[in-house]
């Protein structure tokens, strides 16, 4: 690699990183920041804080889309 294949992997995992020859480029996502943000959310419907009430009951709530990142690594 990454003259016959291209290889890349996703979460970025530190584990992974270590047990393997040659460096995996990944898709980076904050796993700390989307727990930290899905306790808010949470804790928002449970005090009805959260624009849910005032939708229809069939409604659901839109996606909430977390930022990434490449990281650039040997398989790249």
């Amino acid at each position: 690699m990454p003259d016959d294949v291209a290889v890349i992997g996703f979460d970025d995992l530190p584990p992974l990183e270590e047990t393997t020859e040659t460096l995996l480029m990944t898709v980076h996502q904050d796993i700390e920041g989307m727990g930290c943000l899905m306790a808010r959310l949470l804790f928002q419907r449970i005090q009805g804080t959260d624009d849910a009430s005032s939708r229809p009951a069939d409604h659901r709530l839109p996606p909430v889309i977390t930022p990434t990142h490449l990281v650039l690594r040997e398989t790249a």
